[in-house]
């Protein structure tokens, strides 16, 4: 069972800040991490490959750099990982990006196959949660998103049963192979690598990909040329000022709630008749 990945490297949203001229996240203020939510991915891949069997592949997008989240999913138990760099690629948003994956994963599947492919419900950075839809959608295989659990999968009859996260519960959902997943970290815990992963980690240097190495690109639809989406504003949320609990029974939280907003009324106002 051949199982992809799709991961990518993100900046520590905890630390990073934005940039008030461009707009932009300022990815040089914080450290460079694989993202969480792939993480759980590989984990959940490499438990998969050690009940079928088969093997697990990573894939990135992204500057050269980001062979330290490869390295760090090589740690965790994947097999191999390729990295797809180049300029061509800078800028772009989630079409371009799941454009470019998916002629890498071509590639890949001309020489290798893919049974299945993991990513990550969404990038800490971007949190929109489209690539991995996108390249199901161009891979023309089922999404699966928001999956928690893994109940089975069957490689005889190709099919896989998940357990998809929803509002009130979760959907239990049968898809045939190969299909694509996009998983929540409730799906497993990322387990502490063993000693010979790491020393393999410490060594292993990724299969680097070009836009010249995949098959029939359309530069069009790569980096920003392939973006459509623009970002007009960004701006870091404002940190909380510190909430005050109200105590007591009803008549008394109601009254003081009551005052509260009395006091403050000024900011209800609508000035110059509006």
């Amino acid at each position: 069972m051949n199982i992809l990945v799709c991961i990518k490297q993100v900046p520590d949203t905890k630390i990073i800040k934005v940039n008030p001229k461009t707009n932009t996240l300022d990815r040089s203020s914080a450290p460079a991490i694989l993202n969480p939510y792939d993480a759980h991915a590989v984990e959940e891949a490499v438990r998969l490959k050690e009940v079928h069997g088969g093997k697990v592949t990573v894939l990135s997008m992204g500057p050269p750099q980001a062979k330290a989240a490869i390295k760090k999913c090589i740690e965790i138990g994947a097999d191999e990982g390729y990295l797809i760099s180049d300029r061509r690629f800078a800028g772009a948003d989630t079409l371009a990006t799941s454009y470019a994956l998916f002629k890498a994963i071509q590639k890949m599947m001309n020489e290798q196959g893919v049974d299945l492919v993991l990513c990550g419900k969404h990038a800490i950075d971007g949190d929109t949660g489209q690539t991995g839809p996108g390249i199901a959608r161009r891979m023309e295989i089922p999404p699966l998103t928001n999956v928690i659990k893994v109940e089975k999968v069957d490689t005889v009859a190709n099919e896989i049963v998940v357990h998809r996260k929803i509002e009130n519960g979760y959907e239990r959902i049968q898809s045939t192979l190969p299909c694509l997943l996009t998983v929540e970290k409730e799906i497993n815990q990322v387990a502490y690598s063993p000693l010979p992963n790491m020393l393999r980690a410490a060594r292993y240097n990724p299969i680097i990909w070009t836009v010249d190495d995949l098959d029939e690109v359309d530069i069009k639809q790569l980096g920003l040329k392939g973006s459509p989406t623009i970002v007009g504003k960004m701006w870091p949320p404002e940190k909380s000022k510190g909430a005050e609990l109200i105590e007591g029974d009803v008549k008394k939280q109601a009254t003081e709630i009551v005052a509260l907003v009395l006091s403050k009324q000024e900011l209800f106002e609508v000035k110059g008749g509006e």
